[in-house]
């Protein structure tokens, strides 16, 4: 999995010594902001949806306690990054993950960053679980998808799905409010999953919801026509199958 992660430093060499050492020991850490002040963290906070950030303690214009005070919610893990001993304790009644001291050691950093990614991890297990959970007491019509991404857990209603469509390794989610969903798992395994709700695979690339189905049209070889204005086509292999199955509807 990839780690979006934010860094907020004052001091230029620390940030590109920071920067560089994540690049070459922590593959799994993708940067997504490096800023250099507490305003311009926070503003990448709020519009970049990270899972870990290396905060600075020490920085003009607000530490990184007063920053963290000021948010919202706080939805992430937090390493801090400091010069100073003392600040340790007050770093973990913060609940941060870790606290590194400057000059950071690269040891310890690849130490917390395996912390972190364990912590993320849970995190999406743990609402994965609950949402199987709570399933078990919906009804077809209200059961819910937890679809894993890159920065979040999204978590969609079966029926609001349209269609699914195989993208190589990742399948891609059309929903009937016109959103489109990127998932890093294979059309293969949704098809399994969502078969028992009305889905059926009528194409090795496409995945469809039979409620969302508009007209069934037989010209140019025959294809399906969805209620959103999309069409799929129909595999030759598959197609006795599937209007079999769109006549007994």
């Amino acid at each position: 999995m990839k780690i979006k992660s934010i860094i907020i430093e004052d001091e230029r060499h620390n940030r590109e010594n920071l920067l560089k050492m994540l690049t070459d020991h922590c593959p799994d850490v993708e940067i997504v902001a490096v800023c250099c002040s507490a305003s311009e963290g926070r503003d990448s906070i709020v519009t970049k949806h990270s899972d870990l950030i290396f905060l600075d303690i020490e920085m003009p214009g607000g530490n990184g306690f007063s920053l963290l005070e000021n948010l919202p919610r706080i939805d992430f893990e937090v390493i801090f990054v400091t010069a100073y001993d003392y600040y340790g304790i007050k770093a973990i009644k913060f609940s941060a993950l870790d606290y590194l001291l400057k000059p950071v050691d690269t040891k310890e950093l690849i130490a917390a960053v395996e912390k972190a990614k364990d912590k993320i991890l849970q995190k999406e297990e743990n609402l994965r679980l609950r949402n199987m959970l709570e399933n078990a007491h919906r009804s077809n019509a209200d059961k819910m998808l937890a679809l894993s991404m890159s920065d979040k857990v999204e978590f969609v209603e079966v029926a609001s799905i349209v269609r699914c469509e195989s993208d190589g390794n990742y399948t891609a989610f059309h929903l009937k409010n016109g959103e489109k969903l990127l998932i890093s798992k294979t059309l293969k395994d949704y098809d399994e999953l969502l078969s028992p709700y009305g889905f059926l695979r009528v194409h090795q690339s496409h995945l469809i919801n039979l409620k969302e189905i508009k007209s069934f049209i037989k010209t140019d070889g025959g294809y399906i026509k969805m209620k959103d204005g999309s069409t799929v086509s129909i595999s030759r292999q598959r197609r006795e199958t599937v209007l079999k199955i769109l006549r007994e509807r």
